[in-house]
């Protein structure tokens, strides 16, 4: 226990060592970021494009082995284990890990930027661009993000509650270290730091998306100013508003607000569905799921050696990405409120629920927004072309109610950033701390702070584009250490059903 505890106190100590260098570096030379970020995103993109694609179907593929094969019934606990959470209560949480808050800001804008410039083969504002965007947005927030987050989940969930381990990234590749390799002084340690630093990114990238929105929301509705000073403001709040809640611990602040901020947005959802171009928005669903699943395998490898993939890169690998380098932060929280339930029960409820949910989502928001467009004549294109954080205030004030749809839509994301923020600091807390269920508030507090000062020097340093290179980047070691997870978990996986 007192090496594990020295372990621990490593991995905290080093990585908020290198992250107030990146602090400190960022706020004195955030020009010099800009470009570092800049280089670093062609550079990856240029050379691994190809790469995060194959291994976010292989990460697919994996987990429905697993589901639909023998190991599917092995429960993640002990065999007379009862889930902790109801469905409800489970699915709500899985939003409150980043991906609401993500899923709101790019509901609209995302397929109205498909409509302007679609994928290659497709000419931009067109019938079949309607198509295209509705269609690739509901790819890009289906089953491959998700299984991601399910890898990692899966990994934890089983060797924390089923072996009885501690629920750390380092922990689910054990297996495959009881070699010469296990030999390597502090290979634990460099890990988990790793995982650290990919979550401490891929939650300040989320949380400098939702802050970008709010500002914008405040902007169109009230004419608050939509700059930096605003932006500091508003994750001053939300930092104040995310520790307040860390107090209230995992059984009531996360869960509370996690079922509320679920509620809040399938009601908001109801009424887009009912008093909007509902025969319009049922038929955008219906072909767009379609061609998702009759186009799945085209678009999962949607790479051209011939020519420049620029769009390719700026989203689809974004995305996979995205979800590779905040998938400690989710999979971590996944696993957590995921004791009891079989690897069955536990990858279909990720990997298809939440899948589902966003896919409604883009068609009734997405499809709605292309509708006003296109029908319509309103000028959502240009707002979003003007100020990408506008497009859902600006196609809410399409329907009766627009102004109060706005503040709700507003206060919902602020909510959806204080139970993503609230769940990071848990489980930085978890990886960085010895009590691995239930970390100190003063770890909480700690992260907490250090997630605001990131998010804060990112849209300092370039805005949108530092936050998606600090993902990509991020992303790039970390996937590797995901794909051992997944031999490291078919070992112990055989291992128990030989025994």
């Amino acid at each position: 226990m007192h090496q594990e505890e020295k372990s621990l106190n490593i991995v905290f100590w080093i990585s908020t060592l290198v992250i107030t260098a990146f602090l400190i570096f960022g706020a004195m030379l955030p020009d010099t970021l800009s470009l570092y970020a800049e280089n670093a995103f062609e550079w990856t993109t240029t050379y691994f494009n190809g790469f995060y694609l194959i291994v976010t179907v292989f990460f697919i593929g994996f987990c429905l082995f697993l589901a639909f094969s023998s190991y599917g019934n092995i429960k993640l606990g002990n065999e007379d284990d009862k889930p902790e959470y109801t469905y409800y209560n489970w699915i709500g949480m899985l939003f409150s890990a980043g991906f609401g808050v993500a899923l709101v800001f790019w509901g609209v804008s995302e397929p109205v930027e498909h409509y302007l410039e679609p994928p290659p083969g497709y000419e931009g504002k067109t019938d079949e661009a309607v198509s295209a965007a509705i269609q690739y947005s509901m790819f890009h927030w289906g089953i491959h993000q998700w299984s991601v987050f399910a890898i990692i989940g899966l990994s934890i969930a089983y060797f924390q509650f089923r072996k009885k381990r501690p629920g750390l990234i380092s922990t689910a590749i054990e297996p495959l270290m009881r070699n010469k390799l296990g030999k390597i002084k502090g290979w634990r340690s460099m890990i988990d730091i790793l995982a650290v630093l990919a979550t401490a990114t891929g939650v300040a990238t989320t949380l400098g998306l939702g802050v970008m929105q709010v500002n914008g929301g405040l902007s169109y509705i009230f004419g608050i100013p939509d700059n930096m000073g605003t932006q500091l403001i508003i994750i001053s709040l939300l930092m104040v508003a995310y520790l307040f809640s860390s107090i209230t611990g995992l059984n009531k602040g996360i869960r509370i607000l996690s079922v509320t901020n679920l509620s809040i947005a399938f009601l908001l959802l109801l009424f887009a569905l009912l008093v909007g171009p509902t025969s319009h928005i049922f038929n955008t669903f219906v072909a767009g799921l379609g061609g998702y699943l009759q186009n799945l395998a085209g678009m999962s490898f949607n790479v051209d050696p011939t020519r420049e993939n620029k769009w390719l890169n700026e989203w689809t690998v974004f995305y996979w990405a995205w979800a590779m380098a905040w998938s400690p932060f989710v999979g971590t929280f996944i696993a957590r409120v995921s004791k009891g339930r079989t690897i069955r029960e536990f990858i279909i409820g990720v990997m298809f629920v939440p899948p589902f949910v966003a896919i409604v989502w883009m068609a009734v928001f997405g499809g709605g927004a292309l509708y006003f467009e296109t029908v319509k004549g309103s000028s959502i294109t240009k707002a979003v072309q003007e100020d990408i954080t506008n497009g859902l205030f600006v196609t809410l004030n399409q329907f009766p109610f627009g102004m109060v749809l706005s503040i709700i839509a507003i206060c919902l994301i602020f909510m959806f950033l204080i139970t993503s923020a609230d769940s990071a600091t848990f489980v930085l807390g978890m990886l960085t701390s010895r009590d691995h269920l239930n970390p100190r508030l003063k770890i909480k507090i700690i992260w907490g702070v250090f997630m605001s000062g990131i998010a804060v020097i990112l849209l300092m340093a370039s805005g949108l584009n530092a936050l998606q290179t600090a993902s990509l980047v991020a992303a790039l070691p970390f996937s590797v250490i995901m794909i051992l997870m997944c031999f490291a978990l078919l070992k112990e996986l055989k291992k128990e059903k030989r025994n």
